[in-house]
């Protein structure tokens, strides 16, 4: 009997283990996890809300690489939306210096305002 086999009907290799020939499978290499807190609500989110699209992005292996996509287009999207609305409502270093309570309720505004706006149209979607 022949160590190895090639089936052309499915493209697969099997390999001779005692008695049974036993399909070569292995996993595709995938990119390192990077991804921070969007990424984590992003898989958060997919596992309780969208079971079908979860389960197909693990079993193909796309899950990591969707994940810090997403992490880092949120992340950038944060930052411009953050220096946008910081620019239109005037808050500037000088109103820092002037007011610093004043400087530091209106920053957290726009960081949730702005996280508010990334969550609804990256994260949870």
């Amino acid at each position: 009997m022949k160590k190895q086999n090639y089936d052309v009907n499915n493209g697969l290799s099997y390999t001779l283990y005692g008695d049974y020939y036993l399909p070569d499978l292995a996993l595709p290499e995938e990119e390192k996890p990077t991804y921070g807190k969007y990424g984590m609500l992003r898989r958060t989110f997919l596992k309780e809300h969208r079971k079908g699209l979860y389960m197909s992005m693990f079993l193909q292996g796309k899950m990591v690489e969707h994940l810090n996509q997403i992490d880092r287009a949120a992340t950038e999207r944060m930052e411009l939306l953050v220096v946008k609305m910081t620019e239109r409502q005037g808050v500037t270093e000088r109103l820092k210096a002037e007011d610093q309570l004043l400087w530091v309720g209106m920053m957290n505004n726009i960081r949730s305002a702005a996280e508010e706006i990334v969550l609804k149209e990256l994260i949870y979607v």
